[in-house]
């Protein structure tokens, strides 16, 4: 479904922009080109007063806590990851204001307090963006229509391991669990309907 509408109360939702994640080899757009569109996201939406959730994945160094099942597989023999890897790239860091998920899943829903954190803003509507869009995006994606959020997603602020994944999720999945459009798309609707003067609410 095409981008109509952006709530009042929206917010940006980020999905694995991390070190270990962007870094990887993705189509049909590389991680710096996703965090490049994200990054221009994020800055509009802070400047407009609405809530940008930054949510990484991580997991113990011997796999113990991944998700259970066959599909799965620990790190062999126990091995560690890179230092960084399960760290939110630099464009994106910094800002005191944003909100932190860590999950240990593909979707940003199940185990986190995500949903806690945005109904306490009043969040109505979600604009994700992140990678993989087949992976950790559709499963957040289908998380949070089921918990009764607009969902939007930013065709071009994702990418996937392959362009057949992406292309599917993005034609097939997408459409009928929210509304589609590019950053620039979305940033031109956020720029009408929300004048930039508004203040996120305090939660005590």
């Amino acid at each position: 479904m095409a981008l109509t509408t952006l709530d009042p109360q929206t917010a940006l939702v980020v999905i694995d922009l991390q070190a270990g994640v962007v870094g990887a080899p993705t189509q049909p757009y590389s991680g710096p080109e996703v965090v490049a569109r994200t990054v221009g996201l994020a800055d509009a939406f802070r400047a407009a007063g609405l809530p940008v959730v930054l949510v990484r994945v991580t997991f113990a160094d011997d796999g113990a806590d991944a998700v259970p099942g066959r599909t799965e597989q620990r790190r062999p023999g126990g091995a560690a990851r890179p230092e960084d890897w399960d760290v939110v790239v630099d464009e994106l860091a910094g800002h005191p204001g944003d909100l932190h998920v860590v999950k240990r899943n593909w979707g940003a829903f199940h185990g986190t307090d995500l949903d806690v954190q945005l109904r306490r803003r009043g969040v109505t509507q979600i604009v994700l963006t992140g990678i993989a869009t087949s992976i950790g995006v559709e499963s957040t994606a289908r998380a949070a229509h089921e918990h009764g959020y607009h969902v939007t997603l930013a065709t071009d602020a994702m990418s996937d391991l392959d362009a057949v994944s992406h292309a599917h999720s993005i034609e097939r999945i997408f459409p009928r669990l929210g509304e589609t459009g590019t950053s620039a798309e979305i940033l031109e609707l956020l720029a009408k309907t929300h004048d930039g003067s508004r203040r996120r609410p305090t939660v005590g």
